[in-house]
């Protein structure tokens, strides 16, 4: 099959398209035939080097996939060849520990991230997943789009309802609203009944965002403080929950932009630096730091059913062929796309 194959971290000429063997499916795997792939800001950070942990070179990037079943192993019952499917972001998980038992799977030990973790990733032709790491598409449901649903909209919906707990009337600020992270966080925070504050440091994309459910729309210049704005469009009192898809960059102005008692959802970190604070700042306000991470099938699953009911819509900025990805790395990079970019790794019909 062709492949873009990673071998070593660097710049955009590291992604080299290559023929390497067709997958064989273990004994709990789906072979998928890969219909799209999102390009995610965590494919730069593994494809330039900055994310280490759990990354284990060659690699094929890519862990927002859809496609169409064409080979099962032989444990796997819940799938068949031509079901069309789309995947969380792992490969694998051991399905036996404390958390796999509990609907934590994100959360495993033994978990392997595709993309991240050798010849296992969707900018391929094939690629081969464990079957309790992928979920049935509804027929209505488009393939491009449901490739970016498990790391867009799921990964938001575990920070606000499993994690965050957002509860109707609370407001919410949305940081890196641009991206493919912001626009579904928008959507989901609107469905759950908050105010809706939008940053971004993108003029041109005020409307789509405001027509994506954001109630005020926060636009800045890059490394400009934003939290008086935000303290002014809550009467002072800041945002009950930041769900936050930029980390160290806005983390001062995030701060400062949370309420009294709000929540901290760490969700996405755009660099590898570190940032040091005054835990004062945090606990003498009763500020609450949560994280979530990835998605669980079940998530995944609700997901899909929104976006089947027409609540929420995954958002795609463009499709470009396999051989194209390194003008999408470009592009996600410069913060120049509106959602996702998809690639298309066998071919760009539909």
């Amino acid at each position: 099959m062709k492949a873009l194959v990673v071998r070593e971290p660097g710049g955009t000429s590291v992604l080299r398209c290559e023929e390497i063997p067709d997958p064989v499916p273990g004994r709990r795997d789906v072979v998928i035939k890969v219909h799209a792939c999102g390009v995610c800001f965590h494919d730069i950070v593994t494809r330039n080097g900055t994310l280490k942990a759990g990354v284990k070179m060659p690699c094929i990037l890519g862990h927002e996939i859809s496609g169409t079943v064409v080979e099962v192993g032989p444990d796997v019952r819940t799938f068949k060849a031509g079901d069309r499917v789309a995947t969380v972001q792992r490969n694998h998980v051991c399905g036996e520990c404390r958390f796999c038992r509990t609907g934590r799977e994100t959360l495993c030990p033994e978990r392997k991230f595709t993309g991240d973790w050798g010849l296992v990733g969707g900018y391929g032709e094939l690629v081969a997943i464990e079957a309790d790491n992928v979920a049935r598409v509804p027929d209505e449901v488009d393939l491009t789009g449901a490739s970016v649903v498990a790391c867009t909209i799921g990964t938001i919906l575990n920070a606000i309802r499993e994690v965050g707990r957002l509860a109707p009337g609370e407001t919410a600020l949305v940081t890196g609203s641009g991206g493919g992270l912001g626009m579904a966080a928008i959507q989901l925070c609107r469905l759950a009944g908050a105010r809706v504050i939008a940053q971004t440091t993108s003029p041109s994309k005020v409307d789509m965002l405001r027509s994506l459910g954001a109630d005020e729309v926060i636009v800045h210049g890059r490394g400009e403080d934003f939290s008086e704005e935000v303290r002014r469009l809550t009467g002072g009192f800041g945002v009950d929950v930041a769900v936050d898809n930029v980390g160290t960059p806005l983390f001062q102005p995030t701060r400062k932009s949370i309420a009294v008692g709000g929540r901290w959802l760490l969700i996405g970190q755009l660099n590898g630096d570190f940032v040091p604070f005054n835990p004062a700042q945090l606990f003498l306000r009763n500020i609450s730091m949560l994280s979530a991470t990835s998605t669980t099938r079940k998530q995944l699953e609700d997901c899909l059913e929104l976006v089947r009911r027409g609540q929420v819509k995954p958002i795609i900025d463009r499709e470009l062929p396999l051989e194209r990805a390194a003008e999408a790395h470009d592009l996600v990079e410069r913060g120049a796309v509106a959602g996702r970019i998809v690639l298309r790794p066998n071919g760009m019909t539909p």
